[in-house]
């Protein structure tokens, strides 16, 4: 009984007088806020104090404020040694070897038996790149040559038709002549015997025996002068015979060049000296004409660089070219600017734009330019491969 009433005197000795449980929790939540925030309206120290606070406090570290200044100046001045520098160049990686790669195709059909190059090989201009079956080529080239002989026989033999006909010319010449001496002759036997007959010194049958040899030799003269048209316009179509003989020959020559052209064409060569590409002739296939077998890219080559027609403005002829290659990671190469495309590269695509019919969006063109090496770069390039080209411009 002592211990119940000290516990209950205890918790009443810790209750203040007239403290009640809703005064308490009151009293808990206010302990628990947090303090009240400082006014942060209040006003800011003008600006002449916050600059003389920021200088004592610059005075007070001078050799940080000093390295400070020392780095913003530096770094201003390596800016604009950049800008000055780099508005000297003019660079784009829009760029790439290029080259007049040679497509080699047959020009005759026939069935490729030798390929004597490999891929990738070094061949000079004339070297023999590939082989076609000649055997047909050269059976149209043999009968091309017999068709041209039997022409020139024909032309020799007009020749001597010709020759006998130009003969037989001069003998009906001479016929004509004889039978004119024998008609004159008979006249004028005609003609004394009608002047006997009217002197009464001559018969009538003489008369009339004259007057027949008279008409005997005038027929003869008449048959000989057409005997000689004859042969002469003989002659003419002998004439013309031979021509035809003569335009025979020209076709059998025309036929039979043809046939060697096509016969040396079996034999596929390098127009010019490089390096063998894409080979796809084998031995055994059959070539078609215009059929694309390998291609030669040649020695000479150079670099096709499309810039921006905005940084075309200070770009000449000649200016140098510091050439950078991929393949060829920390070399440089060194060239010149050859010549500069006069128009951009979309104005000779195959379906170049049409800016009067739509909607108009200006986009910058890009204008190729062909850079070509000071010296043999010395190391294999080809068609295609990505390059840097920086021109120096001023």
């Amino acid at each position: 009984m002592e211990f119940t009433k000290d516990h209950q005197g205890g918790a009443q000795a810790g209750r203040e007088p007239g403290d009640s449980v809703a005064a308490k929790a009151r009293r808990d939540r206010s302990e628990r806020s947090p303090p009240p925030r400082p006014d942060t309206h209040k006003p800011k120290p003008p600006l002449r104090e916050r600059i003389a606070s920021r200088l004592a406090a610059l005075r007070r570290h001078p050799f940080i404020t000093a390295a400070v200044v020392i780095a913003v100046v530096a770094l201003l001045i390596g800016v604009v040694i950049w800008w000055l520098h780099a508005r000297q160049f003019e660079s784009t990686d829009d760029a790439f070897i290029d080259a007049r790669t040679v497509v080699v195709s047959p020009e005759v059909a026939g069935e490729i038996v030798d390929v004597p190059v490999t891929d990738n090989q070094a061949v000079a201009a004339g070297a023999v790149l590939a082989r076609i079956d000649p055997r047909d080529y050269q059976a149209a080239r043999d009968e091309a040559r017999a068709q041209l002989e039997q022409a020139h026989a024909s032309v020799a033999n007009f020749d001597a038709q010709i020759g006998a006909q130009q003969a037989n010319i001069e003998q009906a010449r001479r016929q004509v002549t004889q039978a004119q001496a024998a008609l004159k002759y008979s006249q004028q036997q005609n003609e004394r015997s009608e002047t006997l007959v009217k002197q009464g010194a001559g018969t009538v049958q003489a008369a009339q025996q004259a007057t027949s040899d008279l008409t005997q030799k005038q027929a003869a003269f008449s048959g000989a002068q057409a005997s000689a048209t004859a042969a002469e316009r003989q002659l003419d179509v002998l004439q013309a015979q031979r021509k035809s003989a003569l335009a025979q020959v020209d076709a059998a020559s025309a036929k039979l060049e043809q046939a060697e052209t096509n016969l040396s064409r079996t034999t596929i060569t390098a127009s010019v000296g490089g390096h063998v590409a894409n080979l796809k002739a084998a031995r055994g296939a059959y070539a078609q004409p215009g059929q694309a077998v390998m291609a030669v890219v040649p020695r000479q080559i150079w670099v096709t660089a499309n810039f921006k027609e905005t940084a075309l403005a200070e770009m000449r002829v000649g200016q140098p070219v510091t050439i950078a290659i991929d393949a060829y990671p920390g070399k440089t190469f060194h060239g010149h600017v050859d010549s500069i495309q006069t128009g951009s590269g979309v104005a000779f695509s195959l379906l170049p734009p049409e800016n009067a019919t739509g909607n108009y969006v200006k986009v910058v063109q890009r204008v190729p330019v062909k850079i070509v090496f000071d010296n043999p770069p010395g190391v294999v390039l080809g068609p295609g491969m990505s390059v840097v080209p920086t021109v120096k411009v001023r």
